[in-house]
């Protein structure tokens, strides 16, 4: 089988002897994941212009996505669109444990041929304009197996179990009056004929920016981002002037933006992600988690599961970037803050041992001088201290500082006055 680019600026490959022989007819195959967003259906909508241009032997859709976040106008043209299209198209929901569920279901009832390959599923559509669906599909998800017993799927997933026997299982169908030509089949003695495809298969993936946005439209991606971003913007708020974090938070919020206009959105969910957000920032300013730290989880945790309408973020995402805000904001940002912004103090114990100056006669009260300061000074047990001998802090009580020389200390001085037999 050969693989070769149909759109996107991907690069034309192609084997020797398809060079080298006549051109033969190509079937055009497309991968879809994740939820059918804008950017899908441009992509699909192009891929069905260029086969009906090309003149494919049709369009096969790999499929794989839990939903659709289109608005529902935008959807239903969408499956129109595939199942009035001039070229046939078939969708393949695979490979194997592949999904096709909510709207991205309605591709597969409204493509004129579909399959679905071993462990997949179906189900969970609404119901479109163009037709009625099974209860089955409205309650819940099928199998392949029990898909073909609906009628909902032409080939078994023995025909549809990978992308070459399902192109291969296409032979012979019939669309629009015309049966398709996709493979032979030789007869082998004792088991299945082996099939040989006549028709090359032209694989087209998204590009790298339209990849980019769609990756970003996918719920964990969105939340994910927007979660930076605001903890980036209250990081922000501490500093003077932009650096950057404030660059990266910019770029992490407009592409969550992106995100956020394309997925079901809720305001209420936004609106407490802002609100938990303003109650981490107010006790950041303290550095200790007190009455709106409180506020800032609950707020936070409840607009993380209601952010979005009929989609699911996902239980991994969703922990991770709940306890990660949770312990940047009542653990490394305060610190950080701190070690970066906060003005130096001078604490009680830093200035214990400090050595310094005496400015005047301390004897017992005087002033001195410590980290080019003067301070208030009283003599360690009235050891007499004269002007501009040095001295050791040994002591702070309040605004004074307990001194004593640098040399013959408080004991050395009582000694002596002890030997010259001075009262003690």
């Amino acid at each position: 089988m050969v693989l070769v680019a149909l759109a996107g600026g991907l690069t034309v490959a192609g084997s020797a002897a398809a060079q080298q022989g006549p051109s033969r007819s190509f079937v055009n195959v497309v991968q879809v994941s994740g939820y059918l967003d804008p950017v899908l259906a441009d992509f699909l909508g192009d891929a069905i212009d260029e086969s009906e241009r090309g003149g494919a032997e049709a369009l096969v859709i790999q499929l794989d996505s839990p939903g659709s976040v289109l608005p529902l106008a935008e959807l239903d043209a969408l499956v129109f669109r595939v199942s009035h299209a001039r070229v046939p198209i078939a969708v393949w929901v695979g490979e194997s444990g592949a999904r096709a569920l909510g709207g991205a279901a309605r591709l597969v009832l409204g493509a004129p041929l579909a399959g679905m390959a071993p462990r997949s599923l179906l189900g969970l559509a609404p119901e479109p304009l163009f037709g009625d669906v099974p209860v089955a599909l409205r309650r819940g998800a099928v199998g392949p197996e029990q898909a073909a017993e609906l009628g909902v799927v032409e080939l078994n997933q023995e025909e549809a179990a990978v992308l070459g026997s399902f192109i291969a299982g296409l032979d012979g169908r019939e669309v629009g009056g015309r049966a398709l030509e996709t493979a032979t089949f030789a007869p082998v003695e004792g088991g299945p004929p082996r099939a040989e495809l006549t028709v090359d298969a032209r694989l087209a993936k998204l590009d790298l920016v339209p990849r980019l946005m769609h990756t970003v439209a996918s719920p964990p991606v969105a939340y994910l981002l927007l979660s930076a971003a605001l903890v980036l913007v209250v990081f922000e708020l501490f500093t003077a002037g932009v650096g950057v974090a404030g660059l990266v938070g910019a770029g992490c919020g407009v592409l969550a933006a992106y995100g956020l206009a394309v997925l079901p959105t809720s305001p209420v969910g936004l609106a407490l992600l802002g609100l938990g957000m303003f109650g981490f920032a107010i006790d950041i300013q303290t550095g200790v988690a007190r009455f709106w730290t409180g506020v800032g989880v609950v707020a936070y945790a409840l607009g993380s599961v209601l952010l979005f309408d009929g989609v699911s973020i996902g239980w991994l995402p969703l922990l991770s970037g709940l306890v990660g805000v949770v312990v940047i904001m009542l653990a490394g940002l305060p610190a950080t803050v701190r070690s970066r912004f906060s003005t130096p103090t001078v604490g009680r114990e830093s200035m214990i041992g400090e050595m310094g100056e005496a400015v005047a006669e301390t004897s017992p009260d005087g002033v001195v001088r410590v980290r080019d300061a003067l301070w208030p000074a009283r003599t360690n047990r009235a050891t007499p201290i004269t002007a501009g001998q040095r001295v050791r802090v040994v002591g702070i009580h309040g605004p004074l500082l307990e001194v004593e020389p640098e040399e013959g200390g408080a004991k050395d001085y009582r000694e002596r006055r002890g030997s010259a037999g001075a009262p003690p």
